[in-house]
């Protein structure tokens, strides 16, 4: 009798045994799945991330988005998904959809703020509204590019000194520090179109304000010479010569060959 008992202990803890063999082996063929199924979904990742590279290096920027975009929107909280953002922006500003690489752009910094790249970003954000070259009626009709509403201009000019004091060690803040001078350059010519306007109209108050603004946001640009000029003759007009006269003495000193 008992040696039956023992016998259908022995049986029992022999059952017991194996239940929990099949199990472990169970739970590690899972996780070898689940490990096998991982790892080709992050091979998947990086294979479409190089294609999107290789499109984009190619000026395929149309192709190189649509993978960008599709792995942003399958694999949002991957490895490689703040570089893709940095990916995208470049691809949008490259090919001329500006508003996406500024949407991207100001995407990117708000979500990662102290990103070693927000200076990229940033940088990205000013090319996207930065002007570049006429276009096909300036160029045509030679129209001066400095009469026009400089339209997003002055945001460009924005980010750039923003780029620049804050990230005066960049690798962008060289070229940044010379747009800026263009971009100087373009948005005080353009004030003092406007200066003269008011002050051909007998505006004289308003051209002033308008040409000493220029001045004094401007400082350095080759426009103060006529910002000075359109002051002097404001204050003229206006009765006030000893102001005109204070303002021909800075002329005189400042730009002697006026």
């Amino acid at each position: 009798m008992n040696m039956l008992i023992f016998s259908q202990q022995s049986s029992r803890r022999l059952l017991l045994a194996l239940r929990q063999s099949v199990l472990i082996g169970m739970l590690a063929m899972l996780v070898a799945c689940a490990g096998s199924e991982e790892q080709t979904q992050i091979g998947s990742v990086t294979d479409a991330y190089e294609k999107a590279r290789e499109s984009v290096a190619r000026n395929n920027y149309r192709r190189g988005i649509q993978i960008f975009e599709a792995i942003q929107a399958r694999f949002p909280f991957s490895d490689l998904s703040r570089q893709i953002q940095l990916e995208l922006m470049y691809a949008y500003y490259k090919s001329g959809q500006s508003e996406q690489a500024i949407e991207a752009a100001d995407t990117f910094m708000r979500e990662n703020p102290i990103h070693p790249r927000v200076d990229y970003a940033l940088y990205i954000t000013a090319l996207s509204h930065f002007e570049g070259k006429p276009g096909f009626t300036e160029r045509w009709f030679r129209k001066d590019l400095t009469k026009r509403p400089p339209e997003g201009v002055g945001q460009s000019y924005a980010n750039l000194r923003r780029l620049v004091d804050r990230y005066p060690a960049s690798p962008y803040s060289a070229d940044a520090v010379q747009r800026m001078v263009y971009l100087k350059n373009r948005l005080a010519s353009y004030e003092n179109h406007v200066a003269d306007f008011y002050l051909r109209r007998g505006a004289y108050v308003a051209a002033l304000n308008r040409a000493q603004s220029a001045l004094e946001e401007f400082h350095g640009a080759p426009g103060n010479e006529e910002s000075l000029t359109i002051m002097a003759a404001a204050y003229e007009k206006l009765g006030m010569t000893d102001l005109a006269e204070d303002i021909r003495r800075v002329l005189d000193l400042n730009f002697p060959d006026n």
